[in-house]
């Protein structure tokens, strides 16, 4: 918990130019007209509250200095999951730089835990094409954990309500590791209260704001759910 607060409290100041929100709108699919935000009853037709965000953050020390940690997350989009995905950066003078086969930029390395639904810790890999071709292909190094585990895996909070019971502190977050993501976020959120930031809208069960992946291209990352594992 310690180490958490310390990296909370050496992350760079969020900016607003790093944070792209969002709000979702209505929108007809497969016959079918699913609701706005601004559409609920208890909802004001003029509401500016945002329903997704998406910000770049970093973290001013030796070992993650440069790197860009990007976050999402948001309401009415076209898949529920929460995961983590670590992309490796391609190494310099690769032998397949001309891209044969699948296009490397779109097919990174990545190291992927699943947290629900299906958990699973998957290492995406570009590897050769067996032959005599230079040809890669993307191939997923897969544990999904209901395939190798027949037991019931415990939902979230049900692990939580556990713990809560037992006294089993290491899942919940202090007071300092509270006060220290307040203290990132709380600047930038004043400033788009003040400057009445109006959010992008984006349609009911889509990806999400164009403007999350400009963000992404900015620091030359792509969010996950452009994967081909998709």
């Amino acid at each position: 918990k310690k180490k958490q607060v310390k990296v909370l409290r050496s992350m760079k100041a969020l900016v607003a130019e790093d944070v792209v929100i969002g709000q979702y709108k209505s929108h007809t699919k497969g016959g079918y007209a699913y609701p706005g935000y601004t559409d609920d009853k208890t909802v004001p037709k003029d509401s500016i509250t945002p329903t997704f965000a998406a910000a770049a953050l970093f973290i001013n020390n030796a070992r993650w200095d440069g790197v860009p940690f990007l976050m999402k997350a948001g309401k009415a989009l076209h898949a529920r999951r929460t995961e983590i995905r670590v992309q490796f950066r391609h190494v310099p003078g690769s032998l397949y730089n001309r891209k044969f086969g699948t296009a490397l930029d779109r097919a990174t390395n990545e190291l992927v835990i699943r947290v629900q639904p299906d958990e699973a810790i998957y290492l995406k890999i570009n590897n050769k094409v067996p032959g005599l071709e230079m040809r890669l292909d993307s191939s997923n190094l897969n544990l999904l954990y209901k395939a190798r585990y027949s037991k019931e895996i415990p939902d979230a909070y049900e692990r939580l309500l556990l713990d809560a019971i037992a006294g089993e502190r290491r899942l919940f977050i202090r007071s300092d590791e509270l006060d220290a993501a307040w203290g990132l976020f709380t600047p930038v959120l004043k400033e788009l209260e003040e400057k009445k930031i109006i959010p992008e809208f984006y349609p009911y069960g889509s990806r999400g704001p164009v403007g999350a992946y400009y963000l992404a291209a900015r620091y030359n990352v792509k969010w996950g759910d452009l994967g081909i594992d998709e």
